[in-house]
């Protein structure tokens, strides 16, 4: 379990409270203070804001920006689109799991690291690409995967 800086969550209500249209912000900024939005988070904001919890999460789950599970440090993205698949993506992808021993989806137990499969980056002549933290590695190769990870530990 993640523990929760209320005063931080506090915090960044107290800098919208009163103001109207500000939730979608409100969200982000929690995304960016936490790397993730708690729902412990989530039920501050429904009782000082008075905003349906329903409605929050609503909108917190429908952005790819926001997240409601606990995110790694670093977030590493494998392209998984046509041109990057082509070239050995599920390679690269396999290699990132043994390498962390995690799923798509999941989180190192440590926190370190976030693994998401990707659909298209728009870099499909680098193929296979991996983002880790917005820094691309293009033309991967399974046995290059450990030395991207070494960078990031």
């Amino acid at each position: 379990m993640v523990e929760i800086d209320m005063n931080r969550v506090d915090g960044i209500i107290d800098r919208y409270e009163g103001e109207r249209g500000v939730l979608i912000q409100m969200l982000l900024d929690l995304q960016s203070e936490f790397n993730w939005i708690p729902k412990e988070a989530i039920a501050r904001i429904s009782e000082r804001m008075r905003i349906p919890k329903s409605q929050i999460y609503r909108i917190a789950s429908f952005y790819k920006a926001m997240s409601l599970n606990p995110v790694g440090r670093h977030l590493i993205q494998v392209c998984l689109g046509t041109a990057c698949q082509v070239r050995g993506a599920p390679k690269i992808m396999d290699r990132v799991k043994e390498s962390l021993g995690i799923e798509e989806g999941e989180t190192t137990p440590d926190m370190r690291f976030t693994l998401r499969r990707v659909n298209c980056l728009g870099c499909c002549a680098m193929g296979p690409v991996v983002v880790v933290d917005g820094d691309y590695h293009g033309r991967v190769t399974p046995s290059g995967v450990k030395d991207i990870l070494q960078r990031y530990k």
